[in-house]
């Protein structure tokens, strides 16, 4: 959707927002026994940490390598919402398990037990990540991108 390198940075700043600061809640309402008002506030503590990160990995690696993947799934003729959905839901495959380990290392007290912490975390956090990117953060953030950009996408040469 990004035509250019400022926009794909604007969309993936967005992205990684979006998707980092609801999987934070989820951890963090699954650590303290349930979701209340202080998580939104505890959440914005791991986001100067794992926002950046997020960006980071997406912007100069999972974006490139899940468009290169997925083009071995679907075809450039093939409808933007196939092509879209299987981006998605690679770069879901790949950030997942990667920020689940940041997350554990970083936030876990996982010990001798990491591998296993770090499975569970993965295994609890994927069917949110994916459920949230596909269903709500993607779409959300495709359209805050298209009202940011009316203008350039519309005419590409203005």
């Amino acid at each position: 959707m990004p035509k250019t390198t400022f926009q794909n940075i604007i969309f993936t700043l967005i992205m990684a927002f979006c998707m980092v600061y609801v999987m934070i809640c989820y951890n963090i309402a699954l650590n303290t026994g349930g979701m209340c008002y202080q998580v939104f506030l505890m959440a914005f503590h791991e986001m100067l940490i794992m926002w950046p990160v997020a960006f980071v990995l997406e912007f100069f690696l999972v974006d490139k390598l899940a468009h290169k993947l997925a083009f071995r799934i679907v075809s450039p003729q093939d409808k933007p919402v196939f092509i879209v959905l299987t981006i998605s839901a690679i770069i879901v495959l790949i950030m997942c398990p990667t920020m689940s380990l940041i997350a554990t290392i970083l936030f876990k007290d996982a010990g001798s037990e990491f591998v296993s912490v770090w499975l569970q975390t993965v295994l609890f956090n994927f069917p949110v990540a994916f459920f949230w990117q596909i269903c709500y953060c993607g779409p959300l953030v495709r359209w805050i991108f298209r009202m940011l950009f009316r203008k350039q996408l519309e005419n590409p040469n203005a």
